[in-house]
């Protein structure tokens, strides 16, 4: 083997070409890039100007940023709750009723779906008011 045989293992960059030789150095003639410090501005940003500014809460300044309290129908207290048991939001949680929220146990509200047969005690629960009468037609309390 002669030394005009050998061939490199890796391929020549144009990173290494720029900047040798010619006039232009490799830039070409004119033009944003062949300036010095050239910098494409990057194409996002022109995208990100065509979009609206946000200001306070956005579209709809009506919704509300509190979490709705989580509903439970009255047929699921009287499939998982046993006569003269207490309903509370630790004890939905401990049932799997309800998911907790960034943590925190949300509030619950109970809703007059289904029918109730069983005497439970609804506490720390908001209550609508056909469930109300439902519960107390049932026999339960409400605290």
């Amino acid at each position: 083997m002669q030394r005009h045989e050998l061939k490199s293992k890796t391929k020549r960059q144009k990173k290494q070409l720029i900047g040798r030789g010619d006039k232009t150095a490799g830039r070409g003639t004119k033009g944003q890039n062949a300036r010095a410090g050239a910098r494409v501005r990057p194409e996002i940003r022109d995208f990100i100007k065509t979009l609206p500014k946000q200001r306070g809460r956005g579209v709809n300044i009506n919704k509300s940023i509190q979490n709705k309290p989580a509903p439970i129908s009255l047929t699921l207290l009287s499939t998982h709750f046993n006569d003269s048991e207490v309903v509370s939001p630790g004890s939905l949680f401990k049932k799997g009723l309800i998911a907790k929220i960034s943590g925190k146990l949300p509030v619950v509200k109970v809703l007059s779906t289904g029918e109730l047969d069983k005497k439970v005690i609804i506490v720390n629960c908001l209550v609508s008011k056909s469930a109300q009468e439902k519960i107390t037609k049932a026999g339960g309390t409400i605290k």
